[in-house]
């Protein structure tokens, strides 16, 4: 049989059917990066340890599942294995004859110790495998090999010193930035790693790290630091290079101004009626408007608290002015453009955010809701060539879980 089996025919697509992924990864980043690939049309192949992605078991739930594991498992075919034991990684081997791509971010040296290393044993016997590893701070160097979880990374790299206001403490950012910023460039490496291959057909490895990839979040602060010498600070909801870009308070609620430019300045100014302003020299120009923030700001908070927000924002937008309204989650997730762009998607029971890369002729797709743990185990390892009989032994041995199996 084949592992698409249980996918109707017509939802076979996407702009990545036909590559075969094997992901021993869990929590965010690498499930994360995983689902992008499956959402385009990739088989991919969850392997969990028998007690699970430690996600399951993060609440809040719904019907007794994870809303955190749900998120970002969906499209993949998931199979419980052992990997601790020798017959666990005889089936993993065999996952991987057919894989293109195998994701995982245990610590530094795991694999190595199991006896399926990439230098050593995956990459001679699997020369076109791309091995993809997400890991804190990389297998190298001070840190090297040191656990790495989101929230920590932020305040080791850098990111919680920029976040907050600015008489106020550090701030970690309010969603695991750096795990989800981690997942979407491991999806970039693999791609250009699977790019790659059609040129030297062979594969390689990827060292994915979150520190690393945190780092390139401090943007523009690195950059004023490493080449104009300005120590970076915190400026609350203010863009340290642009004014006014920054939260107001209106009638109704706060609002967001994104004013990018001079031409936008004048546009925004002439429809919150307050031309006055224009004339003023201290506000003639962008440098100008940063340097001179807090007068510009208590000139214009007066003006916006007449107005609300919705309706100016609407009103800016279309003038060529980025404006928001600040909206909660359930806000915007119930938002009339959040369901014309498809971003919740619905399959039964089923409720998630939908998927943010649109291609015309070949879109991706939400084809199967997460599954339980071990629910397709039986299907997957008859994929690899076991036998019944075979299966059956793995999971009385309790080597693969399945979880139909009545054993407790």
């Amino acid at each position: 049989m084949e592992l698409h089996d249980h996918i109707p025919p017509t939802q076979r697509i996407g702009a990545l059917s036909g590559l075969r992924v094997v992901d021993l990864s869990r929590v965010l980043a690498g499930p994360l990066c995983t689902q992008c690939l499956g959402d385009h049309g990739a088989v991919v192949i969850k392997v969990e340890p028998p007690a699970g992605d430690e996600t399951r078991s993060w609440g809040p739930f719904s019907d007794g599942e994870s809303a955190y594991f749900s998120g970002v498992n969906r499209n993949k075919a998931n199979i419980a294995v052992d990997l601790s034991k020798a017959d666990g990684r005889d089936v993993l081997l065999r996952l991987l004859k057919d894989a293109d791509v195998l994701v995982h971010n245990f610590k530094p040296g795991t694999l190595e110790r199991w006896s399926i290393g990439f230098d050593d044993v995956l990459s001679p016997r699997f020369p076109r495998l791309i091995y993809c590893h997400i890991s804190g701070f990389g297998e190298t160097g001070p840190l090297g090999g040191m656990p790495g979880y989101d929230s920590v990374v932020q305040a080791m790299a850098g990111c919680m010193s920029v976040n907050g206001q600015p008489d106020g403490e550090p701030t970690r950012v309010g969603m695991s930035i750096v795990d989800i910023g981690t997942g979407l460039n491991a999806v970039i490496a693999i791609l250009m790693a699977v790019y790659e291959r059609e040129r030297s057909g062979r594969g390689q490895k990827l060292d994915v790290s979150l520190y690393d990839c945190a780092l390139t979040y401090l943007h523009p602060h690195a950059a004023g630091l490493l080449q104009a010498g300005v120590e970076p600070r915190r400026s609350g909801n203010e863009h340290p290079s642009i004014a006014p870009y920054e939260q107001f308070s209106t009638a109704s609620g706060p609002i967001f101004l994104g004013v990018g430019n001079d031409g936008q300045f004048v546009l925004a100014c002439r429809l919150l009626g307050c031309e006055e302003i224009l004339s003023d020299d201290r506000f003639k120009t962008n440098a100008l408007r940063v340097s001179n923030r807090s007068a510009l700001h208590a000139l214009l908070q007066p003006v916006l608290l007449q107005q609300n927000a919705e309706e100016l924002s609407r009103k800016l937008l279309e003038k060529g002015v980025p404006a928001g309204p600040v909206l909660g989650v359930s806000e915007v997730l119930s938002a009339p453009h959040t369901a014309h762009r498809d971003m919740v998607v619905e399959s039964g029971s089923y409720r998630a955010l939908g998927i943010p890369i649109k291609l015309s002729r070949t879109p991706g797709s939400v084809r199967t809701p997460p599954q339980n743990l071990g629910e397709l185990s039986r299907d997957v390892c008859r994929s690899v060539g076991l036998t019944d009989e075979e299966i059956d032994d793995l999971i009385k041995r309790r080597i693969v879980f399945a979880s139909v199996d009545p054993s407790p």
